[in-house]
């Protein structure tokens, strides 16, 4: 299999396993560890606009290598992944433009929060959709394991 069909795997792998880390590993053991809820939430905030660029950057990376050799062909787990892989980053962006300045301003918090966390979760699961179709589609069987 060629690097051009194994960076999308690489590419999608990374992007639901940084929201995987990140929103159910870190996050909480920041709330568990860290002295008050301020500091993990400030702390919090960070990682999530972190996470919301790296999630940008894949969906794009996958949106630009969905192309096959010839420019009008897609790869064979374009044509299911596109929508899922829009969705996500349209969900990261909405969060971290649209819901966190709100969380960060303290306004309706539990509202906020709660869509937040809701976008989030939608977002790790067009991560988790996108990343199932890039990965399944593959076909190993008589190719030269060499390229």
């Amino acid at each position: 299999m060629a690097w051009r069909e194994r960076l999308p795997v690489l590419l999608a792998a990374l992007w639901w396993g940084s929201l995987t880390t990140t929103g159910f590993l870190v996050v909480p053991m920041l709330f568990a560890h860290l002295g008050t809820p301020a500091v993990a939430g400030a702390m919090a905030a960070k990682l999530f606009s972190a996470q919301t660029w790296m999630a940008l950057g894949c969906g794009l990376l996958l949106m630009l290598f969905s192309r096959g050799k010839e420019a009008s062909a897609r790869m064979d787990w374009a044509q299911g992944a596109l929508v899922f892989i829009a969705g996500g980053m349209l969900l990261a962006l909405l969060g971290e433009f649209a819901v966190a300045p709100r969380i960060l301003a303290r306004e309706n918090l539990k509202l906020w929060h709660g869509l937040g966390s809701g976008m989030y979760l939608l977002q790790w699961a067009c991560a988790g959709v996108a990343l199932w179709k890039v990965a399944g589609t593959r076909s190993d069987e008589g190719g030269d394991p060499e390229t």
